[in-house]
């Protein structure tokens, strides 16, 4: 095989495991949790 034959092979190589191996990156997401609403306080019957 010629040289430029095998440095394009080379090349393609490298660049085909560097996009790969660029997307195994795990991203975190944090979801905060809604408020939890207080229960109305007893005032009595009539109030």
């Amino acid at each position: 095989m010629s040289n430029s034959f095998k440095s394009l092979l080379a090349l393609g190589l490298v660049a085909f495991v560097a996009a790969c191996g660029g997307q195994q990156e795990e991203e975190f997401v944090v979801v905060e949790p809604e408020p939890i609403s207080q229960e109305p306080v007893y005032t009595g019957k009539y109030k």
